[in-house]
């Protein structure tokens, strides 16, 4: 009896052990860091479909010259500026991650948040060592009490003195772990259910993202390739400018197309990793929920043959829920550390860091070059249109000249208003121009009515082919206005500090609080089934003519007496009615 009471405490320490070393290994040797959202969980795994996206440093050879250059780069190192020298470097979640690195002989690591170094990893491994030691401990252990109880005899029963009294404070202990049991369960049911919720929500965010950067690139390269064909009394835009963007489109389009490849086929392999979690998760509720509830049932009607495969198989899953409960610490670690990170750049988005393998962006120098040479295509355009109005349009010609000569008339036509000055800042549009929001409106009151050779018969500036040739050239500048902002907040860091942001706020806390619930349970089913094993076997083997087991046997042997009686009666009757005869 003392063996059996020595074992149950040993297991209990286990128990306890496993509930401390979850709550430790999230503040496993660090310091302190109080930002106000420390512990903020997001898989790393989740953001791994932008890690081939590369924008385009200054000075790459093969990107094309001219108003477009350099809007795609390859060789940035971003988050953070790339060919600044005084760039500094900054270690993401630097405290948080320092922790035993064991391909370094246990020393500290000091790299902070990396998912591309080796030792990072090593290190957040680490902290799921309890849960693998406690298995092993546990499997070997217990493997050798069975061993020897199967083996060498050794029983576990309730001595007869004082059995009733023990019996039920065993039957009451044994009925509470398997409620522990049951209630971890259904802990990890609804946990398991709500996490891989929230992991596929958040993977939904990123492709969604994802997306919105692919089609903003595709915008862009489509409405480049429509300013190849805009002409105004066929005069095109410089052959050299067609051929940079021919360039220049090939760039956006490899970038768009590898992202939206990479981040489809890492969203699929994210998307079975977890349903592999998730049916493992399942399967361990159900499986360990079927096995305390059968093994209290068998253990109360005092199966002692019966009662042996449920505690065979209980040793073998406890095992397997303190290796999934050291998983879970380690993907809770990781988590924590890619949302602390991110939180961390959000705050210093201009140094180099580990997060340019997520999502990069370019340095304020690369950015600030491309707005020139995005304004410079703007303006480029607009000045096709004005000299097509004041060279044409507002100028009276003879009618030998058979080219610019339509008959035009009126008053004169108002010229478009230039977005940007010499010095491509923002400039105001005077009254005598027009903006290139409202100019089709106003270009209206300015087209004629035309003859079937062409000619004006009307008063007006424009014929209405020219006019459909003016708005088109007008709608491509806007365009290029609208779409150029977006493409540059991938390269200013704006979109990736959004993106962020709203990570580590709206998709952080619901992952850190599900996460808590499946380790939560888990710890419940371990530590329930554990102690139920034993239990199990002291009270199936407790002595079999105790009161509460006559009780349940009393109504079959009633009945038992009664059937044979009966057939014992039938009996007679056949014997004195053969002798009568």
């Amino acid at each position: 009896m003392m063996f059996i009471f020595v074992f149950v405490i040993w297991v209990s320490s286990n128990v306890v052990m496993c509930w401390v070393f979850q709550y430790c290994s999230v503040l496993l040797p660090r310091k302190e860091i109080r930002t106000g959202k420390e512990n903020r969980k997001l898989n790393t795994a989740l953001f791994w479909g932008f890690r081939n996206v590369r924008f385009l440093a200054d000075g790459e050879e093969n990107i094309g010259v001219g108003p477009w250059k350099n809007e795609i780069s390859e060789a940035a190192e971003a988050p953070g500026p790339s060919n600044d020298g005084s760039a500094s470097t900054l270690v993401l979640a630097a405290n948080r991650t320092e922790r035993p690195d064991v391909l370094s002989g246990f020393r500290r690591y000091l790299g902070g948040w990396d998912i591309n170094n080796r030792h990072y990893w090593a290190s957040v491994g680490f902290t799921g060592a309890a849960g693998f030691i406690l298995a092993v401990l546990w499997f070997v252990s217990f493997g050798f009490v069975l061993a020897m109880h199967y083996c060498c005899g050794w029983r576990i029963n309730i001595k007869k003195e004082g059995a009733h009294y023990s019996q039920r404070i065993c039957l009451i202990m044994l009925i509470l772990f398997t409620c522990v049991a049951a209630i971890g369960c259904i802990l990890l049911s609804v946990g398991q259910g709500k996490f891989h919720g929230s992991v596929l929500h958040t993977l939904e965010y990123v492709v969604n993202q994802s997306d919105y950067t692919v089609q903003t690139l595709k915008n862009v390269t489509g409405y480049l390739s429509l300013a190849k064909t805009i002409n105004v009394a066929q005069v095109f835009i410089p052959s050299d400018v067609m051929n940079n963007i021919d360039k220049l489109n090939i760039d956006l389009n490899t970038a768009a197309d590898t992202l939206m490849e990479k981040t489809n086929e890492n969203a699929l392999e994210i998307k079975k990793v977890f349903n592999v979690v998730r049916l493992a998760l399942i399967t361990v509720a159900a499986v360990m929920l079927v096995l305390s509830l059968v093994g209290l049932l068998l253990s109360i009607l005092g199966h002692q043959h019966a009662i042996h495969i449920f505690v065979v198989s209980g040793w073998m899953l406890v095992a397997v829920t303190f290796i999934l409960c050291g998983v879970f610490v380690i993907f809770n670690n990781a988590i924590s550390d890619t949302c602390m990170a991110m939180e961390e750049w959000v705050e210093n988005p201009q140094a180099e860091t580990a997060l340019g393998n997520i999502l990069p962006c370019v340095d304020q120098r690369t950015t600030n070059h491309t707005l020139i040479q995005s304004k410079q295509v703007i303006n480029d355009i607009v000045n096709l249109v004005n000299t097509y109005i004041y060279n044409i349009a507002n100028s009276d010609h003879s009618r030998d000249d058979t080219v610019r000569f339509y008959n035009q008339s009126g008053p004169p036509m108002p010229r478009l208003c230039y977005p940007f000055d010499s010095q491509l800042q923002d400039r105001e549009c005077t009254s005598q121009e027009v903006s290139m929001a409202n100019a089709s409106l106003v270009w209206m009151d300015y087209v004629c009515k035309v003859s079937e050779s062409g000619l004006c018969i009307t008063t007006g500036r424009v014929t209405p082919d020219r006019y459909s040739q003016l708005v088109a050239a007008v709608n491509e500048s806007y365009a290029l206005d609208h779409y150029a902002p977006p493409l540059l907040s991938f390269q200013d860091c704006n979109f990736v500090r959004e993106t962020f942001e709203n990570i580590t706020s709206d998709y952080c806390p619901p992952l850190e609080h599900y996460l808590k619930v499946v380790i939560a349970g888990l710890g419940l089913i371990s530590g329930g089934v554990l102690l139920c094993l034993v239990l199990w076997i002291l009270y199936a083997n407790r002595p079999q003519r105790e009161e509460v087991f006559v009780k349940l046997s009393f109504p079959i042997k009633c009945w038992s007496q009664k059937k044979n009686s009966a057939t014992n009666g039938n009996e007679n009757i056949l014997s004195n009615t053969s002798t009568a005869v």
